[in-house]
C-alpha cells in the first residue's frame, strides 16, 4: 500500500501532463486555430503556437469547426493572426486604425471617427 501511495504524486503528474491543450510556445505541425480560453485563441505560426487575444464581447468561440476570435477591442502591440496581415480595424474608441504588420497591431492613423464596413476602413481626418 505504501508504494502506491509513493507512486500517486508522479502517476497524477503524468495524467495532468497528458491533459492540458497546446499552450503559447509550444510546438505544432498544424495550421489554423485553436480556443485556449475565452478571450485568447492559438493560431500554429511557423511550428510554433501564437497566442491572439480575442478582446471584443464575443470573445474566442468554436462553431462547426470554425474558430472565431472577436478583435473589436484589441489594442497596439498585441499579436495579430496571419489571415489579418496588412488589414485594418477601428480601434475600439474609434479614434485610430490598427493594421496588422509583421504579426502585430500597430496604430497607423488617428482620426476624428473611424468606421468599418466590410473590409474597408474610413478614417475621418
Amino acid at each position: 500500500m505504501n508504494r502506491f501511495l509513493a507512486i500517486l504524486p508522479f502517476v497524477g503528474f503524468l495524467f495532468l501532463l497528458g491533459c492540458g491543450g497546446p499552450k503559447s510556445g509550444d510546438s505544432c505541425n498544424v495550421s489554423g486555430y485553436i480556443c485556449s480560453s475565452e478571450t485568447e485563441a492559438l493560431e500554429c505560426r511557423q511550428n510554433q503556437w501564437r497566442t491572439l487575444p480575442c478582446r471584443g464581447g464575443l470573445g474566442c468561440s468554436e462553431s462547426a469547426g470554425t474558430i472565431r476570435c472577436d478583435t473589436s477591442a484589441n489594442v497596439a502591440g498585441d499579436n495579430c493572426a496571419l489571415s489579418a496581415e496588412g488589414r485594418g480595424l477601428c480601434r475600439a474608441d474609434g479614434l485610430a486604425v490598427l493594421e496588422c504588420r509583421l504579426g502585430v497591431l500597430v496604430e497607423t492613423e488617428t482620426c476624428r471617427a473611424c468606421s468599418a464596413s466590410g473590409s474597408q476602413i474610413a478614417c475621418q481626418k
